[in-house]
């Protein structure tokens, strides 16, 4: 007997990693979850209750990766230094360097496919930017097939209190004038194609932009709320031009990333779902069934 083919997660503690965790197990599929030293004891027991093998190993550490990735056929890394961090973790060490040395050896024991996470190209430059077309390009040019996933901005971070929006408390910081629109997409939406990209060839070699059903700008996000029965909200404006200085003046990449992807919210990034739709049929999670479920949490 032929043994099960397993799919390593890289990534697979954060809120889009673990739901492609959660995803693929529910499908029956057998999961590696790369973890690194450290990581806490509750989210382990999380991934032992998936019946997840996990694995300790570090991008940084060429090493501890080869021997994650022995024995996988699929690799998907959704792994980034943006929201979760250790000593020398930077955008260069982790989301460039790092990506590519995981590349590297997942194509070194022989893993068949790659699903990347990035997000669509927008005109600022910046080194995150850089570092996700970089490996998009070293995907492009190895030897196992791939699929880049490039979702917009995810409801479920930038549409919560994490970055001061909060109308269900009547809370909102707004970006820019707030006019922008935004195909603001679930992460739920974003792990169904990255686990769909994980087997099968319908998605295989492809770059594929990935957006919700409705492009709404900021303020239209908190009408929705409000036509729900949220409260009228308190704005916060941050102007645009403030989000320049910060992006200009920015004083590591990380800091860089998070004020150009402000400044990409105030302006707007609208992209038309069809194509997706065509790639993977599904429906699509909408900011308003997003902003009834957040309402009806806070009420409970």
């Amino acid at each position: 007997m032929m043994p099960a083919e397993q799919t390593l997660v890289v990534g697979s503690t954060g809120f889009l990693g673990a739901e492609i965790t959660r995803r693929l197990r529910n499908a029956g599929r057998s999961v590696r979850a790369m973890v690194r030293g450290g990581t806490p004891s509750d989210k382990l027991g999380i991934l032992g209750s998936l019946g997840v093998e996990h694995c300790i190993a570090d991008l940084k550490d060429d090493k501890s990766l080869e021997q994650a990735c022995r024995g996988v056929t699929c690799v998907i890394s959704t792994a980034s230094a943006m929201l979760s961090r250790q000593d020398g973790d930077s955008i260069e060490t982790v989301d460039e360097q790092g990506q590519l040395n995981l590349i590297a050896a997942a194509e070194r024991v022989g893993a068949q496919r790659f699903v990347f996470v990035s997000f669509p190209p927008t005109p600022l430059d910046f080194a995150l930017q850089r570092a996700k077309r970089r490996v998009e390009e070293r995907l492009r040019a190895g030897r196992m097939t791939f699929t880049v996933l490039q979702p917009t901005f995810f409801l479920e971070t930038w549409l919560s209190p994490a970055l001061g929006f909060d109308p269900a408390q009547g809370r909102a910081r707004i970006f820019g004038d707030g006019h922008g629109a935004v195909s603001w997409i679930s992460m739920h939406d974003v792990a169904r194609f990255a686990a769909a990209a994980s087997e099968g060839d319908g998605l295989a070699g492809k770059v594929i932009p990935l957006g919700g059903p409705d492009p709404l700008s900021q303020l239209q996000v908190l009408r929705i709320f409000e036509e729900l029965g949220g409260p009228v909200c308190a704005l916060d404006h941050v102007p645009e031009s403030a989000l320049q200085a910060q992006f200009a003046n920015a004083a590591n990449s990380i800091e860089e990333a998070f004020a150009a992807l402000m400044l990409t919210v105030s302006r707007g990034v609208a992209l038309d779902a069809r194509n997706q739709v065509q790639l993977l049929p599904g429906r699509l999670v909408t900011v308003r069934e997003y902003a009834s479920r957040l309402l009806r949490t806070k009420t409970d």
